[in-house]
This record gives structure tokens, C-alpha cells and sequence, in this order.
């Protein structure tokens, strides 16, 4: 029987490891004729790339409904830039991001778990997704860039929206254009007013930063620029960790023993989250594009190629992590790729650990046991983040 895989397969993706499993072990270089495009399975294959910016590219952009030869993406987006320019841009924001800076937002984090858990209190069931899971990162990065309060909820519902997904053309779609298009807007005009009025936040220090040039030209951000950076924050900050809570939420019910082991000692949290993140990688497909012919097992990837890297697959790669199909919390973990590697490492890596890492302590604390109504559970599905949209639980 034939390996089929497609990232816009609502049913390949409820369950893909079945299929990855085969990909990994029979079609390491995968092609896909309907798309046109080549997926990297296995763990080393796809750390080695991520770790060749100079061969897999991203300029054409990281997304396969947007990756084309016509497509050049550099001045869009630094998760679309290759160096130099990425290296500069990156360099401004990853300040921000500082492992002792995000330290410093952990009292803020707990506080922010506990409102959003006070609002359900006493009640018998709530969406841990929607009431908790998706809220808290947007809660949290929309603070850090400092979008009004009254204005979360908006922008929230726009994220979710911009990852809108239909068959056969996946986010290149009506819906995920509308909310792209006014999220943009929305920015834009926050940034504006920075300009006016600045601001002690993230976006205020967009439109205060300045760069330098290949030609050493000093220079402050566009507006296009620094919405796009702005755009990137929110929505990237936002959707992975509310898939990596969602995650948990509906692992965790599986595995009760683990989960009371959790309960009873929240030291093991930290590593439980690295094992989350490796079992369902909540963004396990990023695109790249290739600048020369590559040659991997056999196969012939030509230049100018769509490849897919599918970190989610990795993650299950039995070759790198033994019985890798069994979620353990006690896995020792030397290594994932799941926040990917090299230069386009996460930027938000230590926030989205933080975050993963209280917001699992929170709810265990409140309760350490819940049950899943998985009929009624429903998934989020798009070409690049993988996860749950609505998770109803019994407490």
C-alpha cells in the first residue's frame, strides 16, 4: 500500500503518526506530486537542515500554501529572512526574551492562571482550551506588547481565525485572509500610536528600535516592518502554547498515574513539559526551501524545492528516542526540535516553557483529577500548528 500524507488532511491529521511512522521507515524523502513538495521525517535529517539556513531557506516563506518560485518573503517577516538581515532583526527582539527577563513574568504568569481559573470555579465542567489553555499565552504576550485589555479578546479571535484552514488550499482562504488583514490593521495602528504617545512595551520598543544596515546605514524599523514583528509576537506567542496546554490537558487524562505523579510532585513538571513537547510537537510542520540539489537516502531533492521538515514526526523517531511512541514524564530528554533549531530557534522558546510549565502546575493544583469528553472535544487543524481547538473536561 501507498504512503499518502498531505498537511491539509483533516483525518490524516487527527492521528499522523501512523503515517509518519511509515515515512520515517519506508520514504525518509517523501514527495508529494499534488503539492509539489519534499518532507524530511527523521530526527537527524531535520535537525541537519535546520542547522543549513544556506541550503534549506526560508525567504520563500515557512508555510506550504504561501511557498512558491514567485513568492520572496524576506521583507515580510524575520521568520521568513535568511542572514544577514534575520540575524539583525532577530537581535532586537530576543532581548525581550532573556531567560531572567522571563523569570521576572512568573508571579504575573500564576496570577493570570488564577483569574482565568477563578472565573470557572465551582463549576462541574469548562473548555480547558477555551477558557484557559488559549487565553492565558494571549493574556500574557498581549500584555508584554501592551494591547489594551479591552482589546485581547478581538485579537485572540483573529489569531485563531488567521489559522483558518479549507481543503486543497489550506490557509489561502477568505476567512484567514479577512482576520490576517485586520489583525494587521489593528497593529499597525497600536504602533502608530506609539509613535505619539510611547509607551513602556514591547511595541513602543518596535518603533524605537533601530538597525543597521548591510551598507552601515543606521535606521529605525518601517511600519511595515514592525507590524509584521508585532504580527509575528501575538500570533506565534499565542497559538503554540495554547496547543501545547491543550496537549497536556488531553495527555495527561490518558495517563492518570502520570498525572497524579504530577500532582504530587511538581519538580517533575519541567522535564513533563519536554516530553509534551516532543510526544505532540504543537507546530510539527515547518517549511523551507532548497537552494541547491540535495541528496538524502537515495533520493535526489532538486533547487527551487518546497520541503516540509516535520518536527512532529521527529519527535517520534525511533531512532533518536527509544519507544518513542510511550509518553513518559521521567524520559531523560537531551534534545527536541520541536521549538526547531539554528538561527530560527523560538524566539519565545523560554516564555513558552514558563508558561507551559506554570500553566500545568495551576490547573493540577486545582485539579489533580479530570476527564476528557473527547466526543464533544474538537481539533484545530491548519498546514503548520497541530492541536486542540476545544477540550471539553469533567472535574
Amino acid at each position: 500500500m501507498s504512503i499518502y500524507w498531505d498537511p491539509y488532511d483533516t483525518e490524516i491529521d487527527a492521528n499522523p503518526h501512523p503515517v509518519w511512522r511509515r515515512m520515517r521507515d519506508d520514504a525518509p524523502v517523501y514527495f508529494n506530486e499534488q503539492y509539489d513538495f519534499y518532507a524530511l521525517t527523521r530526527y537527524h535529517d531535520i535537525e541537519a537542515a535546520h542547522l543549513d539556513p544556506a541550503t534549506f531557506s526560508s525567504a520563500h516563506g515557512t508555510v506550504l500554501e504561501i511557498m512558491s518560485r514567485g513568492t520572496h518573503l524576506e521583507a515580510s517577516s524575520v521568520i521568513f529572512m535568511d542572514p544577514p538581515g534575520h540575524t539583525q532583526l532577530r537581535a532586537l527582539v530576543s532581548r525581550a526574551f532573556t531567560p531572567r527577563r522571563v523569570a521576572q513574568l512568573e508571579v504575573r504568569v500564576r496570577e493570570i492562571c488564577a483569574d482565568l481559573f477563578a472565573e470557572v470555579e465551582g463549576q462541574s465542567s469548562f473548555d480547558f482550551v477555551q477558557d484557559f489553555a488559549a487565553r492565558l499565552p494571549s493574556e500574557v504576550i498581549s500584555s508584554l506588547l501592551g494591547i489594551p485589555e479591552s482589546d485581547r479578546a478581538f485579537a485572540r479571535h483573529y489569531i485563531d481565525q488567521m489559522f483558518h484552514i479549507e481543503p486543497g488550499v489550506g490557509m489561502i482562504n477568505e476567512t484567514s485572509f479577512s482576520a490576517q488583514i485586520a489583525l494587521f490593521g489593528y497593529l499597525g495602528e497600536q504602533l502608530e500610536e506609539c509613535r505619539k504617545v510611547p509607551r513602556d512595551d514591547m511595541l513602543t520598543a518596535l518603533v524605537e528600535a533601530e538597525v543597521t544596515d548591510d551598507d552601515g546605514t543606521t535606521r529605525r524599523l518601517t511600519q511595515t516592518e514592525a507590524t509584521a514583528f508585532a504580527n509575528l509576537l501575538i500570533s506565534a506567542g499565542t497559538e503554540t502554547v495554547a496547543r501545547l496546554l491543550g496537549n497536556a490537558c488531553v495527555v495527561l487524562a490518558a495517563h492518570p498515574d502520570q498525572r497524579a505523579d504530577l500532582a504530587a510532585d511538581a519538580t517533575l513538571v519541567p522535564n513533563a513539559v519536554e516530553e509534551l513537547l516532543r510526544y505532540e510537537a504543537p507546530s510539527p510542520v515547518q517549511g523551507r526551501w532548497t537552494t541547491r540539489a540535495v541528496e538524502l537516502h537515495g533520493t535526489t531533492i532538486p533547487v527551487d524545492s518546497k520541503v516540509l521538515l516535520l518536527t512532529g514526526s521527529a519527535g517520534r523517531d525511533e531512532r533518536k528516542y527509544p519507544d518513542a511512541d510511550r509518553f513518559d514524564i521521567r524520559r531523560p530528554i537531551d534534545h527536541h526540535v520541536s521549538f526547531g533549531y539554528g538561527i530560527h530557534f523560538c524566539i519565545g522558546a523560554a516564555l513558552a516553557r514558563l508558561e507551559g510549565r506554570v500553566g500545568i502546575e495551576e490547573a493540577l493544583a486545582r485539579y489533580p483529577e479530570w476527564e476528557v469528553d473527547l466526543d464533544n472535544a474538537r481539533r484545530l487543524h491548519t498546514s503548520t500548528v497541530r492541536g486542540w481547538l476545544e477540550v471539553p473536561v469533567l472535574v
